[in-house]
């Protein structure tokens, strides 16, 4: 399960930067054609929405899977290393549980605007595309906060220096 979960988040993350690295092109063609050609490119605004809401999703994953979330330990530097195991689980156990509901309320906007046939106004792809390529992510976060919250394993390398994810 740990290989499985190390492979996913590593997909997730370079899909995020492929997408940030379109992103990038496009955006840099875009005001290229506006300054020198006068002429934008269409739908610029709209496709980047598209793609940084994939893209924020796209790395959440990783983000959890090397417990690259802030934590605020000032009231815990001094405890002992079994409670901050305790509160690090209680701590992915809400991160999953708020990342689910996330990722839920999504798959409910993808059935929302795709029975709706909202469009964006430029480009006119449908709206329901973009909420769809986030829900995979998102419930893979949440999966992966509750394997470290149940294991107290994450994908930091075994002899990493950190003892816990808030040294």
């Amino acid at each position: 399960m740990h290989s499985l979960l190390d492979s996913l988040a590593k997909a997730c993350a370079i899909v995020g930067g492929l997408v940030m690295a379109a992103i990038t092109l496009m955006t840099t063609g875009s005001v290229i054609g506006r300054y020198v050609f006068s002429k934008p490119l269409l739908g610029d605004t709209e496709a980047v929405q598209f793609g940084m809401a994939l893209a924020v999703a796209a790395f959440l994953p990783m983000c959890q899977w090397k417990s690259g979330n802030i934590i605020v330990d000032f009231f815990t530097t001094k405890a002992k290393d079994s409670t901050k195991r305790v509160m690090d689980a209680f701590g992915a156990v809400l991160i999953a549980v708020m990342v689910g509901v996330i990722g839920i309320r999504t798959i409910s906007g993808v059935l929302s605007q795709k029975s709706a046939g909202s469009t964006t106004m430029l480009l006119q792809w449908p709206e329901w595309i973009a909420y769809a390529c986030m829900v995979p992510p998102l419930l893979l976060t949440a999966v992966i906060a509750l394997y470290m919250a149940f294991t107290g394993r994450d994908g930091r390398p075994a002899d990493s220096d950190m003892t816990s994810p808030a040294a």
